[in-house]
């Protein structure tokens, strides 16, 4: 039993050894994150198995909490980089009208479809 235990350890600190390094090393936000998410696993798995290792039921308000601040980090990382994102392709579209949405409170003009000339003056349309 003390060897599975030993594994256990082992495995979850060499996750979380690759985590960090990932952490450190990652070229983006969303890299970062990931790892965070891998970080936070792993914390929340090793304390789950010392609470199964000395039968210890106090240990659940921590994985509450690790679990909850490893799910609003997510959510909360992924609407920045969501938001980035969606300003990122507003400011490089070269249209000549802006594009209305439903939320838009000013929509843009509709474009004149009716291209014909206007009568000149006496003449009958």
């Amino acid at each position: 039993m003390n060897a599975l235990w030993t594994a256990i350890g082992v495995m979850l600190g060499v996750a979380a050894l690759l985590g960090m390094i990932r952490m450190l090393m990652g070229p983006s936000v969303l890299d970062r994150a990931l790892s965070v998410d891998v970080l936070i696993a792993s914390a929340l798995t090793g304390t789950g198995a010392y609470a199964a290792f000395h039968r210890d039921p106090t240990v659940l308000p921590t994985l509450l909490v690790l679990s909850l601040l490893g799910f609003v980090g997510s959510v909360s990382i992924a609407k920045f980089v969501a938001r980035r994102t969606l300003q990122e392709r507003s400011s490089t579209t070269t249209s000549v009208h802006p594009v209305s949405t439903a939320t838009d409170p000013h929509p843009a003009p509709a474009a004149p479809t009716d291209t014909a000339p206007e009568p000149e003056k006496g003449e009958n349309p």
